[in-house]
């Protein structure tokens, strides 16, 4: 016996639920370009009769650019497509306005530090100067050494540090490092340095101002942050990679040595590279650990040293006459600074490279 389904079920079977209505129509490619510049035109009118403003302007123009565009999609091609445009174009906006200002610092440093980037900035000091010319030859080095003594303090101890609370740590003790790991990351950098002035008044008396006070002081900036970024490249390592390792009769300090930390090296170099960056453009602990020379020094261990971060604040902040002339060597001495912040971005990456495991 068969039976027969009624016709008003086959065409409920048949027949959607809902019905969308489809929009055939797309975009021209050049559409949003001319909708940008139709926009920006329009605005760049209107603000020329009422006082035109850069930030406004640019404003203005975004806003009237992202209604215009999802108004036309939603009419051409139908609103989930008018919702991505829209959504593409809020997230694109936002990372230009997170760019506008680093943008902004490296074409302004890089101007202005062009005026003194010359061989005699590199190569004379400021003994005996008192108006033009000069350098900053003693602060580079100073610099160079200080941050370098930092490092060599601070690496070691963070990446074992890392190693411990990754591999090693467990209960309390662990538990208490993690916590004044996360408090001294945020502490202010003046706090770093009054406490290397602490330091050292117990042991050489007050009113010493050493280069090796201020490179403690800046390692003290410097750990929690090698800490975190190195434990948080050891997590990401996969377990497999230690349980096989294990399964070959691999003791675990040799584990850790030979397969997590070259397997994590990439980002741990970018961590330490992240660290260095940190603190080597710190001017307030060195302004009270170090101070200020216009003669070249290179013994951390006896009397003062300059920095290029001092040597640029105390330029633009106390000049002499001509003003310009020091004004000049503060921009460039902060354009060393960037271009020594890239260097060793380079290097990390170089490092990553070379060190990363193979895959092939």
């Amino acid at each position: 016996m068969t039976t027969t389904a009624p016709r008003s079920a086959e065409r409920a079977v048949d027949t959607p639920l809902t019905t969308v209505p489809r929009v055939g129509g797309v975009l021209p490619r050049w559409g949003t370009w001319a909708v940008l510049a139709a926009a920006a035109a329009l605005v760049g009118g209107l603000l020329a009769l009422v006082g035109f403003s850069i930030s406004l302007f640019i404003l203005a123009t975004a806003l009237l650019f992202g209604v215009a565009v999802y108004l036309w999609s939603r009419v051409i091609e139908g609103r989930r497509r008018a919702k991505d445009r829209l959504v593409t174009i809020t997230v694109t906006g936002a990372f230009l306005l997170a760019l506008a200002p680093l943008v902004s610092v490296v074409v302004t440093v890089l101007l202005k530090g062009l005026e003194r980037f010359d061989p005699m900035f590199f190569t004379y000091s400021m003994s005996g100067i008192l108006g033009p010319g000069g350098g900053a030859y003693h602060a580079i080095m100073g610099t160079l050494i200080i941050t370098g003594l930092a490092a060599v303090m601070s690496i070691p101890i963070g990446l074992l540090a890392a190693i411990y609370l990754v591999e090693y740590g467990r209960g309390r003790l662990a538990r208490a490092i993690t916590f004044f790991v996360d408090v001294m990351t945020g502490i202010p950098s003046i706090v770093a340095g009054l406490f290397a002035v602490a330091l050292f008044a117990l042991f050489v008396g007050p009113g010493a101002r050493l280069g090796i006070m201020g490179a403690i002081a800046l390692s003290v900036l410097m750990v929690p942050v090698v800490v975190r970024a190195t434990e948080e490249m050891l997590k990401i390592v996969p377990n497999e990679l230690r349980e096989a390792s294990y399964a070959l009769g691999v003791s675990k300090w040799r584990t850790i040595v030979k397969v997590v930390l070259p397997t994590a090296v990439a980002g741990i170099a970018a961590g330490i590279t992240l660290a260095i960056a940190r603190v080597i453009g710190e001017t307030a602990p060195l302004l009270i650990t170090v101070g200020l020379t216009t003669a070249v020094n290179l013994n951390p261990f006896a009397g003062r040293m300059a920095t290029l971060p001092v040597f640029s604040y105390y330029s633009y902040a106390s000049p002499g006459i001509p003003r310009e002339a020091f004004v000049d060597r503060a921009w460039t001495a902060a354009l060393v600074l960037i271009i020594i912040v890239l260097g060793l971005n380079l290097i990390a990456r170089l490092i990553a490279r070379v060190f990363a495991p193979k895959t092939r």
